[in-house]
């Protein structure tokens, strides 16, 4: 029993580099860096919208939600909601840090309205963004929906192309060349 003791703490100090470090220091070891967003990915901003309503459906204040939101959110909403964050914790006027980035985006420029329009009018911020999140939802799942169409019109030549002269050339010709046969021996022509 003591030998297979011994081989366990043989092979967690050996292998594991979080549990030695947690071992020698006495604290846990620090969680792995989040990876941020897809910039590529269609669904990363309605995702990071989900994240930022979930945060103010719950009670976090809008400076501390657009903060919770910037690690997982595509790099030009990060920096819009890093910017608001930031000016709105030091109390900025909320027309002013949720106005319009450098660089403008289609979908970046709908949630600034959107907040402009609730800092104004006192509407509840958090709905609005479901709501937002699940317009680009949609929009994303009709993109995906049209690219695939496009591919199968797109596949359609080329398959037309290869089976068509191999249809003919197997299906067609044996029988026109068998009817032909036996039209020209029986005298008919």
């Amino acid at each position: 029993m003591s030998v297979a003791a011994l081989l366990l703490a043989c092979a967690l100090l050996v292998g594991a580099p979080p549990v030695r470090r947690r071992l020698s220091t006495g604290r846990p070891a620090a969680p792995p860096p989040r990876k941020a967003a897809d910039p590529d990915d269609p669904m990363a901003f309605a995702s990071s919208l989900d994240v930022l309503a979930a945060c103010l459906h719950s009670g976090m204040a809008v400076p501390t939600a657009a903060a919770a939101t910037v690690p997982t959110a595509p790099p030009a909403l990060a920096a819009v909601l890093a910017r608001a964050a930031d000016l709105l914790a030091l109390g900025a006027d909320p027309q002013t840090a949720w106005s319009n980035p450098a660089e403008p985006d289609r979908h970046v420029d709908a949630l600034l309205r959107l907040a402009r329009r609730s800092a104004a009018s006192g509407t509840a911020l958090a709905q609005g963004i479901t709501e937002l999140a699940e317009r680009y939802r949609d929009e994303a799942a009709d993109a995906a929906r049209a690219a695939g169409e496009r591919a199968s019109v797109l596949i359609a030549g080329p398959l037309g192309l290869c089976y068509l002269p191999a249809f003919v050339c197997l299906g067609v010709v044996p029988v026109v060349a068998g009817l032909a046969g036996d039209v020209l021996s029986s005298g008919i022509v």
